[in-house]
């Protein structure tokens, strides 16, 4: 039976989990929970389903935990962490040897849609609550909403912007064609982390992206 090709479409490395991050994670997670300052390494291919015999390699040689595996219509996601970053750097060297990648294969980051929404008004606040993935959004607060390609990528830029403000994050979802993420805070805080989404954005290269599924 023949081993299907891999495509990469991105590989994040995070060298200390947020406490918001962390938590927001862990609340999604069907798997073993992160906590904060732990070191985590999250990948996205295609074909999807490629995801159970990467993550074995991973768990079978490295003292790693995993905290994500999700197939979704055309891709895979997975996440592994520990406390130990030399550990999760060597997971993640030995998932990309597995599926026959490196990580300079992976798509670049295209963001298809980053809007600051200043001062919104109480009932948007509460709509959003209603489907939050992490902490609540209070009347007047600024919003800023990021979609990016592929959705992996919105781990990374979560992450950055709280290590750069203490922005709130309100929503985060990772899977599928397109990563979604929802931070609040004040003007000052969230003109701050969208600095910092963007320069983290900015560092990853990789190929040519148009962004489309």
């Amino acid at each position: 039976m023949s081993t299907p090709a891999i495509e990469l479409r991105g590989a994040v490395y995070i060298d200390q989990m947020q406490p918001q991050f962390a938590a927001t994670v862990a609340t999604n997670s069907d798997g073993f929970f992160p906590v904060t300052g732990e070191a985590s390494f999250w990948l996205e291919v295609k074909p999807g389903i490629v995801i159970n015999r990467l993550m074995d390699v991973a768990l079978k040689s490295c003292d790693v935990r995993p905290g994500a595996l999700v197939t979704e219509r055309s891709y895979g996601t997975l996440e592994v962490h520990s406390p130990d970053q030399g550990m999760v750097r060597q997971a993640g060297e030995l998932i990309l040897r597995a599926a026959g990648v490196t990580a300079k294969d992976a798509l670049a980051p295209n963001v298809m849609t980053s809007e600051i929404i200043r001062k919104i008004s109480d009932h948007h606040a509460m709509m959003i609550n209603r489907t939050r993935a992490g902490m609540l959004v209070l009347g007047d607060d600024t919003l800023f909403t990021l979609e990016v390609n592929p959705a992996i990528y919105v781990v990374l830029a979560a992450n950055e912007a709280e290590k750069a403000s203490p922005i709130r994050i309100v929503g985060l979802g990772a899977e599928g064609a397109v990563g979604r993420l929802r931070l609040a805070g004040t003007d000052a805080e969230i003109d701050e982390a969208v600095k910092a989404v963007k320069r983290a954005l900015a560092g990853v290269t990789g190929r040519a992206n148009e962004g489309t599924e």
